[in-house]
């Protein structure tokens, strides 16, 4: 069972490599390209940018710094490499841009309110 199920899956791999066609072949056999994990981490990565898309309708003092401070830092020093290695990993460097842009936006949206809306209602008072 265990030889059969291994041949079928190189002979499906196989039959998928011929019928990518010639224009996906750049793309499907680049070394960072869907049959390598340098593809899907990234594309699943893709998860953490869209859930704080999402979290954009979310209540100012529900944020979190720690959290945004990681996915900031976690997107600026993940850019910076997917730039470095070779091959360069456009996936990575978009994912990272989206991650560091919607951390930044958080935390931007977390300090207003935390700081500028307290000196905004004291203001206000006087």
């Amino acid at each position: 069972m265990l030889v059969y199920t291994t041949c079928t899956i190189r002979n499906s791999k196989k039959e998928i490599d011929l019928m990518a066609a010639k224009k996906l072949q750049a793309f499907w056999n680049h070394p960072a390209g869907p049959k390598t994990i340098h593809f899907w981490a990234p594309t699943f990565k893709w998860g953490i940018s869209i859930a704080n898309i999402a979290d954009f309708s979310k209540p100012p003092e529900k944020l979190s710094y720690p959290q945004q401070l990681a996915v900031t830092f976690t997107g600026l020093i993940w850019t910076r490499y997917s730039l470095v290695i070779t091959p360069k990993n456009w996936n990575l460097f978009s994912v990272n841009v989206a991650m560091a842009g919607t951390g930044l936006y958080q935390l931007s949206r977390k300090i207003k309110h935390d700081y500028l809306s307290e000196t905004e209602a004291a203001v206000a008072k006087e």
